[in-house]
């Protein structure tokens, strides 16, 4: 069975753990340390700190830019469920806005349609490495004034003009998760500019503990538990020293998915940018009115061909918890639309010519004999 990914983990990084398991020290220390210098050099110098998912580093960002109960975040109507959950597990209320059809990402002219007097923040996604207008987002924000938290947890290694995502912004927020395009096992990070944010990061993630010279132990507020392992950290550093190569890999191999994958009828295929994007997935839109089968027949179909297809994602706003607060089907087209049809097909970089040629056989195939 070819999967849609599958993370690529060599003997030096192993190696590394298992010197790691050797050492005695497994939970953070001095190999969380030399993964948060790695990672701030990589993103130009600024401050990182680590933490156990995405999705705990944008619950954390929203804690530190003081988000709570009657505060409002605007988000696109289209990613992973983490991009709202966390909105409403601090208090606040998820303000879903369309996204670009092929795109995928938040619409700047909806966004700003959808502020209010209590918007605190935007909270963008660079979907599928994609990233997002950054000058209209930040010229946005600063008119009226908002915090930014850049959900990039499929952005590692993106760029905007020539800049990585993480090095420029307000706070930016990475996930490691093994079907990213680098892992720690499971992982995030922050990226931040203010020292004070930073300490109060470190807070968060571990208790809300303070500690002063002498060692001695203050709880300032009930933080978290999110802090990460050295052993989590030395699979990071391993996959972090191979992450230019795995993304050039991704996007060869993106570019003959835009060469190869011609079907009748066809998918409307994913904005492709131009080199800052990174190809976290690869994942384009079936034409469902033009077929006699639904998106479940077509990963049926591809999977007796022994090819594994994700589904990246449903729409936010029609997941129950969502239509509990009151939106409905019919607000976003564009995300519902996208919800209902996209695919995701295998992108890794252990992936081979001949497996890209199996899937846009297949693809062909399978459209071609169920067309209307």
């Amino acid at each position: 069975m070819l999967p849609f990914t599958r993370p690529t983990i060599d003997e030096a990084t192993i190696a590394a753990v298992v010197e790691t398991l050797r050492s005695g020290w497994l939970a953070s220390g001095p190999r969380v340390l030399e993964f948060e210098q790695k990672l701030s050099d990589y993103v130009g110098g600024r401050p990182v700190r680590v933490v156990t998912s995405a999705t705990e580093a944008l619950e954390i960002a929203l804690l530190v830019c003081g988000i709570g109960p009657g505060d409002e975040v605007i988000t696109p109507a289209m990613s992973f469920a983490a991009t709202a959950n966390v909105i409403c597990r601090v208090g606040a209320r998820p303000v879903f806005v369309d996204v670009g059809l092929a795109s995928r990402n938040i619409d700047i002219a909806a966004t700003e349609r959808a502020i209010t007097p209590r918007t605190k923040a935007i909270m963008p996604v660079h979907f599928a490495g994609l990233p997002i207008d950054m000058d209209g987002l930040y010229a946005l924000a600063a008119k009226h004034k908002l915090r930014v938290i850049e959900d990039a947890a499929h952005a590692i290694g993106s760029a905007w003009k020539g800049k990585r995502i993480g090095s420029i912004g307000d706070i930016v927020c990475f996930s490691f998760h093994p079907n990213k395009n680098m892992n720690s096992i499971e992982g995030g990070a922050l990226v931040l500019s203010d020292a004070a944010e930073v300490k109060l990061v470190e807070q968060h993630r571990f208790h809300g503990i303070q500690k002063d010279a002498q060692g001695n132990v203050d709880v300032l507020f009930p933080g978290a538990k999110s802090n990460l392992s050295d052993v989590a950290a030395a699979v990071g550093i391993g996959q972090l020293a191979q992450l230019e190569n795995f993304n050039a890999r991704r996007k060869d191999l993106v570019a003959l998915y835009y060469d190869r994958l011609r079907t009748e009828p066809a998918f409307l295929l994913p904005e492709r940018g131009d080199a800052g994007h990174s190809w976290h997935i690869f994942a384009p839109l079936l034409p469902l009115a033009k077929l006699r089968i639904d998106r479940h027949g077509f990963i049926a179909a591809m999977r007796q061909r022994d090819i594994a297809v994700g589904i990246h994602y449903p729409a936010l706003h029609l997941h129950s918890h969502y239509r509990s607060l009151g939106w409905k089907a019919g607000d976003f087209p564009n995300a519902e639309q996208i919800g209902e049809s996209i695919v995701t097909l295998p992108l890794f970089p252990l992936m081979t010519e001949s497996d890209l040629d199996h899937v846009v056989g297949s693809s062909r195939e399978i459209l071609a004999e169920h067309r209307r």
